[in-house]
């Protein structure tokens, strides 16, 4: 009962958080830039604005791109429920972070099919351009990964987030360090600036955007809102090893109630950050991108390296 309850309301927090944390980051850049930007619920709006319109078929499109949306957010949402957010689970090996990376992947895979496969020069270079950057951001993230399995001694996504919950940040220095890693795969996976930039529409710099600029009605609202789901689901992950503090550790409804209050209240902070540091930075060049992943490379090494030597 437990499980069936847990996998019920992560899911819908997170599809319901997920808009609002996008719309929030796109807040803090406007006013950045002196800018009154859009409304907190403007990401709700505009969901629910696409999935009113008819959708419109590339006629060099296949099944693909009729399948790919739906196979994206399927794939980003069984990841959510490997990441706890309202509450732990008392299952053990729901959230093996293996079979989290693959699910991520194979997501990101079908939405680079779908910009092929509409047959555009657009969608074509983005899927070019997101698999060779993948190419490049996998082995980071895999080695982050790694860096957390080896300090909390699990690749349990729950027994992680219950183990730090159950001590302190002071218990495990090292995370510090896998948190700025995991701050970097965050920007790269979900196509902020300095990697990429979900605004623009220009053919030079666009990834992201070029590979569902085919999409529309219902299929673009589906995409839009898989990728503030993987934006969520990517911070829950760092949010809930570094800061647990308030994840509900057993079922009743004051300490979930106190979960998603907080957990809502820490995405919030998080995105704020985001959006403070996207307006700080400039895109880098293309050829360039690398020198900014090793950065998260590093980090994920020495955490190791220190691991090692304690």
């Amino acid at each position: 009962m437990n499980t069936a309850l847990y996998l019920l309301l992560n899911t819908i927090f997170v599809v319901a958080l997920s808009p609002l944390a996008m719309t929030l980051v796109k807040k803090v850049k406007a006013y950045s830039q002196g800018r009154i930007g859009p409304p907190l619920l403007q990401g709700y709006y505009n969901l629910f604005k696409l999935f009113k319109k008819e959708i419109v078929y590339s006629q060099n499109s296949s099944f693909i791109m009729r399948l790919a949306p739906y196979l994206n957010i399927g794939f980003l949402l069984a990841a959510s429920v490997m990441v706890p957010m309202v509450f732990l689970p008392d299952v053990s090996g729901i959230g093996n972070i293996i079979l989290f990376l693959y699910l991520m992947v194979t997501a990101k895979f079908f939405v680079a099919l779908a910009g092929l496969d509409a047959g555009s020069t657009f969608g074509g270079m983005g899927s070019s351009r997101e698999m060779s950057l993948s190419a490049i951001i996998e082995p980071v993230t895999i080695t982050s990964v790694a860096a957390l399995a080896f300090v909390l001694k699990s690749t349990d996504i729950p027994e992680m987030f219950a183990t730090t919950l159950n001590g302190s940040i002071s218990q495990y220095p090292t995370l510090i360090l896998v948190a700025f890693s995991l701050f970097i795969v965050i920007i790269v996976e979900t196509a902020r600036v300095p990697v990429d930039n979900p605004e623009t529409h220009l053919e030079l710099t666009m990834i992201h955007e070029a590979m569902i600029l085919e999409q529309t009605g219902p299929k673009l609202a589906l995409m839009e809102l898989s990728q503030g789901i993987k934006q969520t689901i990517l911070m829950a992950l760092s949010i809930n090893i570094i800061l647990p503090v308030g994840l509900a550790a057993n079922v009743g409804v004051v300490p979930i109630i106190v979960s998603i209050v907080s957990f809502t209240a820490k995405v919030m902070i998080f995105s704020i950050v985001v959006g403070v540091f996207e307006s700080m930075m400039a895109k880098i060049r293309l050829f360039r991108l690398p020198s900014f992943f090793i950065l998260a490379l590093f980090f994920s090494f020495a955490t190791i390296v220190f691991e090692l030597l304690a």
